[in-house]
């Protein structure tokens, strides 16, 4: 007897008998790919799959680790119940992309003709395929991706009629969610012809596309929502790189700012991904695995990257560092003035946004990246100075207080200053751009969940009175 999902599949293909596309579509999936991702991923593919099913074999019956009553009411946290393969993040080291530190990718990815930075698209093939593309490859990239950024005209008036009260991040989920429209991957599905083993080919199609016109919806949300712009669509130039477009389609006084755009390299490429159990990157995930289209799978990780304890954390950030200016009126900022407003905090009874971190246990080194940008570029900027006293004095305040396991700052903590002395000063705007930048880490991992096969996420609850009976 036939199992009711391949029963299903063959009464679909029956009802289809005379579609002949996927061939064709596959052939045309296959050609167009200037940088060789396509057919690299596809050499990797089976590889990947054997050498994860002989591991299986041989350890699948193993523990992991126990998991505590603590870990189910705390979040699952650090429960090992997920396979990422882009990052992994140490609580020492820091997030490695395929095992490279950040200092790591910032020496030998590729970077803009003139920059200083990686490229974010040199990036995203490093996490797809497992290794460095040259400086060719990732230049066809970049006139790929400005190829794909073309927006269609209902989200452009979806976007142009959005409520200039309307969080920038509810713009964007919405934004996404138009362009599911233009989804290949869900036209595909619905032929009832395509195989399981072209999932992947449809579902890179859709991410690379979703990846491209990220920048350009999220520039227009910006120039519509806080400058009333007449015009919002600045089109992709093939000749530059998707952070340098972007830099463009934010407004002119970015695209004169060759320094601004080796920023938004450095920030897209350090946000991009921080392994798989963060919000974002599991809610995309977790999405993915119902095989939703890659535009519904990262819309909902976009809401979950929207939450204040999540995305929302790096404009808290700018707040608390705001206010402490402002008590603490001109610089310099002395050790002094700073440990006893650090205390004044606490004695009553906030936090102090921007330090401690669920899995590091050192100072974050996306923090410490930005700070050496801030160090080459902006020295003299009187907020970064005040940062850099918060980072010399806060740690000693918060272990004395003795209600914090990681007393280090995070990467909340910086970014919002080097994009308010750049000039982008809308701080509800910033997750925004957190947004643009994670699509980079967790549409990477959805191409690699179908082209392996991963099933549907499917843990195991329980109740508070079974744990009771069953935990002795």
């Amino acid at each position: 007897m036939l199992s009711s999902r391949f029963a299903r599949t063959s009464a679909i293909r029956r009802a289809f008998p005379l579609i002949r596309t996927n061939n064709l579509h596959y052939n045309e999936i296959m050609a167009n790919d200037p940088t060789g991702i396509k057919a690299k991923l596809k050499e990797k593919l089976p590889e990947w799959h054997q050498d994860i099913m002989a591991f299986r074999k041989e350890h699948g019956s193993k523990s992991l680790g126990p998991a505590t009553v603590d870990m189910a009411y705390t979040g699952m946290r650090g429960i090992k119940g997920m396979v990422w393969e882009p990052s992994l993040l140490d609580p020492v080291e820091g997030i490695r992309f395929r095992g490279l530190t950040i200092e790591e990718c910032q020496a030998t990815l590729p970077r803009a003709q003139g920059g200083e930075e990686p490229l974010p698209e040199a990036l995203l093939y490093l996490l797809i395929t497992g290794e460095i593309p040259t400086q060719e490859q990732t230049d066809a990239f970049s006139r790929d991706l400005a190829q794909r950024s073309e927006i269609d005209s209902f989200t452009k008036k979806l976007i142009e009629g959005f409520p200039k009260t309307m969080h920038p991040m509810t713009q964007l989920s919405m934004a996404v969610m138009s362009l599911q429209q233009h989804s290949k991957f869900q036209t595909q599905y619905e032929t009832g012809t395509m195989r399981k083993r072209e999932y992947w080919m449809y579902t890179i199609e859709d991410s690379f596309d979703l990846i491209a016109k990220l920048p350009r919806v999220a520039a227009a949300i910006y120039r519509n929502t806080f400058h009333n712009a007449t015009e919002m669509w600045t089109p992709s130039d093939p000749n530059l790189d998707l952070s340098a477009n972007f830099a463009n389609q934010l407004g002119s006084q970015f695209a004169e700012n060759n320094t601004f755009k080796d920023l938004l390299r450095l920030y897209l490429v350090i946000h991009s991904d921080h392994e798989g159990g963060n919000v974002s990157a599991h809610t995309t995930h977790l999405v993915g695995s119902a095989l939703s289209d890659p535009y519904l799978s990262f819309a909902a990780g976009l809401n979950g990257l929207a939450g204040p304890l999540h995305g929302l954390a790096n404009q808290e950030c700018l707040k608390f560092q705001k206010s402490m200016m402002e008590k603490l009126g001109s610089p310099p900022y002395t050790q002094e003035a700073v440990r006893q407003a650090a205390w004044d905090v606490l004695n009553a009874g906030q936090v102090i946004p921007g330090f401690g971190h669920a899995v590091l246990r050192k100072t974050d080194p996306r923090y410490t990246c930005q700070q050496k940008f801030a160090l080459k570029h902006l020295p003299d900027d009187p907020l970064f100075q005040l940062i850099n006293t918060i980072y010399e004095v806060v740690p000693d305040v918060l272990t004395e207080h003795g209600k914090t396991k990681n007393p280090w700052p995070n990467v909340d903590a910086h970014s919002g200053c080097l994009l308010q002395h750049y000039g982008l000063k809308e701080e509800r705007y910033y997750t925004v751009l957190f947004g643009v930048s994670r699509a980079i880490g967790c549409l990477s991992q959805v191409i690699i969940d179908r082209g392996l096969g991963f099933p549907i996420e499917r843990p195991k609850s329980v109740t508070t009175e079974w744990l009771k009976k069953n935990v002795e």
